[in-house]
C-alpha cells in the first residue's frame, strides 16, 4: 500500500513540474534533450594520449622532430620538473645519442608555441663512441657523455669560451655534471665540417658541444632554467631511470 501511494505522489510532482500557465507552452521532449546534451562533455586524456597529441602539433607545425620515443621520455622528465617549480623557461632540448653524429640530433623545442627553434648536430664523449654514442658515465675523468635531465644554468667565460653550465637531476646517470665540468660551449671539432675529415663528428671531454657559430644563439635560448634531455636507447637507463616513468 505504501508503494502504491509513493508512485502516485512520484507521478504527480512530476506532471506538476511540468505544468504550464495559460499562455505558455511545454517544453518537448526533443527540447529538454537538445538542453542536456548542449552541456559540453570532457574525457581527462592520460599522460601518454596527451603527449601523443602534443607531438602531433610538433609534426604538423615543423619538418624534422625528434623521434617519438624520444620525444616522450623527454616530456615526462620535463613534466615531472614542471610540477616540482623547477622549470623557469618553457624550452626542452632534447639531444638523440642514439642517432650517428653525422646527422642533426639535437633540437631546441618552444614547448609554448610548439616550433622547432634550433636544430643542429652536436658531439658526444671521446670515450663515449667513435661516429656512435654507445658507453656512458657519470665518473669524474671518465670523459664519457652523461644520459638524462638536466636543468640549464648559468653561463660564464671560460677555456671554450662562452659556456652555459648544466645541472645533473639524476642521481645515478648525470649527478656530478658540475663536478666534471660537463657544460655546453662550442668547439671546432663540432663543426658539420669536421665530419669530411673524419667521418664523424668530432669529441669532447664528455661535454655536448655544439658549433661555434651556434653558440651564442644556443646559449642564450636554453639558459636559465630550461630542460635538456640526452636520450640512448642504453639498456641501463632506460630500466632504471624514474624520470621516464609515467
Amino acid at each position: 500500500m505504501t508503494y502504491k501511494i509513493l508512485t502516485v505522489l512520484s507521478v504527480f510532482l512530476f506532471s506538476f513540474a511540468y505544468t504550464t500557465a495559460p499562455g505558455e507552452t511545454t517544453p518537448s521532449n526533443n527540447t529538454l534533450l537538445s538542453e542536456i546534451s548542449s552541456e559540453p562533455i570532457t574525457e581527462e586524456l592520460t599522460i601518454e594520449e596527451e603527449i601523443s597529441q602534443l607531438y602531433t602539433l610538433f609534426s604538423e607545425k615543423n619538418s624534422n622532430i625528434p623521434s617519438l620515443t624520444s620525444f616522450k621520455n623527454g616530456m615526462m622528465g620535463y613534466y615531472k620538473l614542471q610540477a616540482q617549480n623547477l622549470v623557469e623557461k618553457e624550452i626542452l632540448t632534447i639531444i638523440d645519442f642514439s642517432l650517428s653524429s653525422t646527422k642533426k640530433r639535437m633540437w631546441v623545442l618552444d614547448m609554448k608555441n610548439h616550433e622547432v627553434l634550433i636544430h643542429s648536430v652536436v658531439a658526444h664523449g671521446k670515450n663515449t663512441g667513435g661516429e656512435f654514442a654507445t658507453q656512458f658515465s657519470n665518473k669524474v675523468n671518465s670523459l664519457q657523455s652523461s644520459l638524462g635531465f638536466y636543468l640549464t644554468a648559468e653561463t660564464y667565460m671560460g677555456g671554450n669560451g662562452y659556456s652555459l653550465f648544466i645541472d645533473g637531476m639524476e642521481e645515478e646517470f648525470n649527478s656530478k655534471a658540475r663536478e666534471r665540468y660537463v657544460v655546453i660551449h662550442g668547439a671546432g671539432y663540432a663543426n658539420p665540417e669536421s665530419i669530411k675529415g673524419l667521418g664523424r663528428l668530432g669529441r669532447s671531454y664528455g661535454c655536448p658541444a655544439v658549433p661555434t657559430s651556434l653558440t651564442n644563439e644556443f646559449i642564450d635560448t636554453i639558459k636559465e632554467r630550461s630542460v635538456l634531455y640526452i636520450h640512448s636507447n642504453d639498456k641501463k637507463y632506460i630500466e632504471r631511470s624514474k624520470m621516464i616513468r609515467a
